[in-house]
């Protein structure tokens, strides 16, 4: 017969294994048919099962080959005797094939259990029984008996698509061999292995595509090839299944909608489309969390990682169950158009959802925003320099912070600072290195001394430097403001405490000058500086340098400003007032003492009231 007059045979029949080693994936398998060929250790019975497409029915004609073949070479047939021959044929008295969907019946079991025992020309007869899960029960109990004791020349093969489905007892009867899917890879080597030999001259960006809609499916992915190369073009449906996908990252649900539009103009189904945004999303989903299990060419990985980064985990888990749910309800609608469109306007639109899962990835977008702040704008003028960056709508500025009422049970705070004097004064003291500051005079801004005030002992190894050039601090005023408003209570316990009797009384040689009652509470101030100039900082938006002195009371000014100077100071003067000081212990205060009655309860939350006799 001439070669044209051949009929024509599509690829997945005239490129179908013959050997053990043209099984691409399946490694596992092979090497234990292989061996047990070579060794003479054949079991009776074996259950093939995994996907459609991946060599099942091809392994079973290849074991049968084997073991009636004259001249194998270890596990493998020889191909060329006429034993190999006849099964590759399909002519061979020692293999039976049966189809178990249109012969699932138990009269067609008892006929091939009483045909078992006959003998055949080889040395072993087979029995090739194809999607075996499809035999009824009735058929399925007629066949245990022989599958478990078989005449010592039978081989029992079975395979299906569905283990689950087989009877357990047959299973347990059986050594179960599981075929995979093919690797991205392994399915790409044998395409172009394939389209070489039978000169289909298919470009490689053809055999891409081609692998795409295989699925890992060696038969699929040939078909496929088949009509490729006599189409002569590729019709590549990935780009609407792409710009679908990229109007849900950008929150686009008329884009969704024209993208369907466009996919039902050009024939495609709907059910297709929801199809293939499950298996686009599942790669996108799998690359963010097992990149190894994404079959994709190297140069759409970079794509997908994008599209993984902008939609988050939360929403590709919710479109990926909702498009499920879709393809479900598609199945019985009148027209399933309608449901992939409802479905793609709540995934672009988590707003119009009220489901847990879109609040859930409401909620992940908004911590996404948070971490990650758009940059400020660039360009716009810069502040003035003569005052602090303009802030949120604050309260009114105040000389000192209201102290909050007691708790009961708890020993009051010790009063606030004194209001600023108004009698200017100025002391000298011949152990410090300037004169203390004074209260407002008339033409002269309230707070501004006439002198700088003195500062404590060691004041000059600890104090900082001027500001920054192009800098400029804020003013007294501005940095009473912020004090009041907000600073201060932003510090912690430890330097809420030291600074809360202090205040700010100039403004002067690149630093804002901090007065503090006494030498005590400077030490003590000295060493949370850091952390109320960070705290400055970081509510004005310069750096604020402070310097810390010791405010001097003059003779005029009434005491309790705070606890006395030093005895050897020359500008003390002992008025006789006692102070309540305030003892620090690693930041907490002495425990009150513990109140008796409800009577003490009620005076101590409400300092000043008397008890009246009734």
């Amino acid at each position: 017969m001439a070669d044209d007059d051949v009929p024509f045979r599509s690829l997945y029949r005239r490129f179908r294994p013959q050997h053990f080693a043209g099984v691409k994936g399946q490694d596992h398998v092979v090497l234990a048919l292989s061996n047990a060929v070579r060794d003479d250790r054949v079991s009776h019975a074996y259950l093939f099962s995994g996907p459609r497409g991946t060599g099942k029915t091809s392994t079973a004609r290849i074991l049968a080959k084997a073991l009636n073949c004259v001249n194998r070479d270890g596990g493998e047939p020889c191909g060329v005797c006429p034993s190999c021959v006849a099964v590759e044929q399909g002519t061979s008295l020692d293999v039976h094939e049966l189809d178990a969907a249109s012969n699932n019946g138990v009269d067609a079991m008892r006929d091939l259990v009483s045909r078992a025992a006959l003998g055949t020309p080889g040395r072993h007869k087979v029995y090739i029984v194809d999607e075996v899960h499809m035999l009824s029960t009735s058929a399925s109990n007629a066949l245990l008996k022989t599958l478990e004791e078989p005449p010592a020349h039978v081989v029992f093969v079975l395979a299906t698509t569905d283990p689950q489905k087989v009877l357990p007892t047959i299973r347990s009867r059986t050594q179960h061999f599981e075929f995979r899917l093919l690797g991205g890879d392994v399915l790409s080597t044998l395409l172009a292995d394939v389209n070489e030999k039978a000169g289909l001259g298919v470009a490689p960006e053809a055999i891409d595509l081609v692998v795409r809609r295989g699925k890992g499916s060696a038969r699929d992915a040939l078909s496929v090839l088949d009509q490729v190369a006599a189409a002569g073009e590729v019709d590549d449906e990935a780009p609407i299944t792409d710009d679908t996908v990229e109007a849900l990252c950008e929150r686009d649900a008329g884009r969704a909608l024209v993208a369907v539009a466009a996919a039902s103009a050009s024939g495609r189904d709907p059910r297709r489309l929801a199809t293939d945004l499950v298996d686009h999303l599942r790669n996108v989903f799998l690359l963010t969390m097992a990149p190894n299990l994404v079959a994709v060419p190297d140069e759409a990985r970079d794509r997908l990682a994008e599209q993984a980064h902008r939609l988050g985990p939360a929403a590709l888990v919710r479109a990926i169950e909702l498009l499920g749910l879709a393809q479900v309800d598609m199945r019985d609608a009148l027209d399933p158009r309608i449901i992939l469109e409802a479905t793609l306007v709540r995934l672009a639109r988590p707003d119009a959802d009220t489901s847990p899962a879109a609040l859930v990835e409401r909620l992940e977008r908004l911590e996404r925003a948070a971490a990650h702040p758009p940059p400020p704008p660039t360009g716009g003028p810069p502040p003035p320099a003569d005052r602090p960056p303009t802030r949120a709508a604050t309260p009114p500025p105040s000389p000192t912070r209201p102290a909050a009422p007691p708790m009961p049970g708890r020993r009051p705070p010790p009063p606030p600072p004194p209001p600023p004097r108004q009698t200017p004064q100025t002391t000298q003291t011949p152990d410090r290195r300037g004169p203390a500051p004074v209260s407002a005079t008339p033409g002269r801004p309230a707070g501004e001394p006439a002198a700088g005030p003195s500062p404590g002992p060691g004041s000059d190894a600890t104090s900082p430097g001027p500001a920054p050039a192009g800098a400029p601090l804020p003013t007294r005023d501005a940095l009473t403001k912020a004090w009041g408003d907000s600073v201060l209570a932003s510090l912690s316990t430890r330097a809420k405490a030291r600074f809360g009797t202090g205040r700010f009384v100039a403004v002067e040689a690149g630093a804002a000058v901090f007065a503090l009652p006494n030498d005590h509470f400077l030490g003590r101030c000295q060493e949370v500086r850091a952390e109320v100039e960070a705290a400055l900082a970081a509510y004005l938006g310069v750096p604020v340098p402070l310097r810390l002195v010791v405010e001097r009371p003059g003779p005029g000014d009434s005491a309790g400003a705070g606890p006395p100077p030093p005895d050897d100071d020359p500008g003390f003067v002992d008025d006789g007032a006692d102070f309540e000081e305030i003892v620090e212990v690693d930041g907490t205060r002495e425990p009150p003492p513990a109140v008796t009655s409800p009577e003490e309860r009620l005076k101590r939350a409400f300092p000043g009231a008397e008890e009246v006799a009734p």
